[in-house]
Formats: C-alpha cells, sequence, structure tokens
C-alpha cells in the first residue's frame, strides 16, 4: 500500500509539473497570431536584419502581402541568401538587398541616400536588427547602444521625409521586455563595454532606450499621419546571442523549453506593421499583438525627451 501511495504521489507531482510547464509554455512560448488579411501591395517595407530570425520572418510575411521588401543587410552572402528564400517562400520577386552596416554611422549616412535615391517610397520602416554582445563600434561607441538604438535613431531620421511622403506610414521598434532592467546613465551609456555581464546589462539599457526612442517620436509625429510602434517579440531562438558563449546560454538552459520560433516572434512586429485602426496608440508598446504597459521608466517623458536630445548631440545633428 506505501509503495501504491507513493506511485501516486509521484504521479500527482509529475502531473503538477507537465501543468505547470503547459502554462507556462501558453503564456511564454506561444504568441498570439496577426489574423489579419490586409494588403501591402504597392508600398515599400524596410526591414533591418531582415536576413534571419524575426527580421526574415517578418520579410516573408509582409512579401506575401504584396509589399516591396528591402532587406538592409551588413552580410551580402547571408543577404543574398535570404532574398532567394523570401521570394520563394512568398512568390514576391520584389525582394532586394541594400547593404548596411549598423555598426558604422557611416555606412548608415551612405545607406540611406542610396535608399532615397533608388526607391520612390517609403511606407514601412522595420528597425529589426539588434546584437548582444560586448566591445565597441568603429565610431567609439558600446556595440548594443550603436546598433540597437543609436544607428536606428540615425536612420530613422535620414528617412522621416520620405516617410512623411508616403503617410499613412509605420514604423515598428523591436524593443524587448529587458527594457525593464535598463538603465539611462547618460555618464557611461554609450561607452564601450568589455566583459559577459556589462554586455547583457548594456543589451537592456538599449532596448529601454528603443521605448524611449519610440515614445518621443511619436510625440514629434503628431499630425504627420505617421506612426511608430514598439515591440517585445517574446523570447525567440534567434541569432542575437550568436557571439556568446555556448556555456553561458546553458546557464539559462531552462529557457529553452518556453522559446518561440521566428515566425511566432514575429506576429507581433507584422501586426504592428499592418492592423488598421491602431493608429492613436502611437509611442505604445506592444506585445502579442496587443497594447502593453511597459515599465515606469519607459514611460518616463522627460527621460524620452532627454535621450532624444542626447542622441541627436552624438550624431551631431544639432546646430
Amino acid at each position: 500500500m506505501e509503495a501504491l501511495g507513493a506511485l501516486g504521489a509521484l504521479g500527482a507531482g509529475a502531473a503538477l509539473l507537465l501543468g505547470l510547464y503547459a502554462l507556462l509554455y501558453y503564456y511564454l512560448g506561444v504568441a498570439t497570431r496577426c489574423r489579419n488579411a490586409v494588403s501591402l501591395r504597392g508600398k515599400t517595407v524596410l526591414i533591418t536584419g531582415g536576413n534571419a530570425g524575426i527580421g526574415k520572418a517578418t520579410a516573408v510575411n509582409l512579401a506575401r502581402r504584396g509589399a516591396r521588401v528591402v532587406l538592409a543587410c551588413r552580410d551580402k552572402a547571408r543577404g543574398e541568401s535570404a532574398v532567394y528564400d523570401i521570394r520563394r517562400e512568398s512568390g514576391n520577386s520584389e525582394v532586394i538587398l541594400m547593404i548596411l552596416d549598423l555598426g558604422s554611422l557611416n555606412s548608415v549616412r551612405a545607406f540611406a541616400q542610396s535608399f532615397l535615391e533608388s526607391e520612390p517610397r517609403l511606407d514601412i520602416l522595420i528597425n529589426n536588427a539588434g546584437v548582444l554582445k560586448d566591445g565597441q563600434t568603429s565610431d567609439g561607441f558600446d556595440q548594443a547602444f550603436q546598433v540597437n538604438h543609436l544607428a536606428h535613431f540615425l536612420l530613422t531620421h535620414l528617412l522621416l521625409d520620405r516617410l512623411k511622403r508616403c503617410a499613412p506610414s509605420r514604423i515598428v521598434i523591436l524593443s524587448s521586455s529587458a527594457h525593464m532592467y535598463g538603465k539611462i546613465d547618460f555618464r557611461t551609456f554609450n561607452k564601450p563595454t568589455k566583459c559577459l555581464i556589462k554586455g547583457g546589462q548594456s543589451y537592456a539599457n538599449s532596448k529601454l532606450a528603443n521605448m524611449l526612442h519610440a515614445r518621443e517620436l511619436a510625440k514629434r509625429l503628431e499630425g504627420t499621419n505617421v506612426t511608430c510602434y514598439a515591440v517585445h517579440p517574446g523570447i525567440v531562438k534567434t541569432e542575437i546571442a550568436r557571439s556568446y558563449p555556448w556555456w553561458s546560454l546553458w546557464l539559462v538552459w531552462f529557457v529553452r523549453l518556453f522559446i518561440r520560433n521566428s515566425e511566432a516572434g514575429a506576429q507581433t512586429s507584422i501586426y504592428c506593421a499592418t492592423e488598421e485602426g491602431i493608429e492613436r496608440l502611437s509611442g505604445r508598446y506592444f506585445v502579442d499583438c496587443r497594447a502593453k504597459v511597459p515599465s515606469p521608466q519607459a514611460c518616463d517623458d522627460q527621460l524620452a525627451k532627454k535621450l532624444w536630445e542626447f542622441s541627436e548631440r552624438l550624431l551631431g545633428l544639432t546646430s
């Protein structure tokens, strides 16, 4: 009888763990799908980092809707391979590659000039690319700060007139729930980091910067018919942490149980790029295709304005 009781308790424990896993997987691993069928024929979409992961999955979906999709990628060979895949999967031949290295502000400026000279339209800009690594860029800034925030800030600035001319248009900025752990210290925010742990903190800081960028940008775009949205894609299996040693990732091995694939992770980006009637929510934070209240510091209007002015000064955009 004792053995039967022990087996029963073991079974109940296993059932409890299975139920807990199912509950966590439902909330963390399963993304709400974007279910609208909005056509993008005649529209041009620009996606940074569209050669892999969330960006590539987003590109496939928007190409299927008939958009002309421009992939802004650093690696030519990988970009060309992605263009081939996206054309094949979407049945849309209007998918092209343009080279952009967000680790170089000169590359951002050259890219914007080339884009404006070759592409008459820009209807949707998706600031998707990101890195999770330490070190510094060729411009002397922290990698995550420049690639995730500053270079996208500059790119958006340089393309804003074209977005206004093609209005109604949209800007989607990929952030992360990691913004909750971010801090904006203007004395050290842009300084390069040289270790694993500080690289992770820099990533969180840059994701908070993405949130504040979207918030201030929405204010400055009022009345232009250009709207913007910050997006958390969920915990997604991507290549963003490829520069980290394998052993560091196994320290959080349990996260792998709840991880989303790239298609699931792309759903909120697709939603914010296409969903009709969300214009009044410009500047808001979206998770699982719904507006969500972010951390208190991501709602700080004074901090958002100060970050905007700080970014402008670093880029020489102020007189």
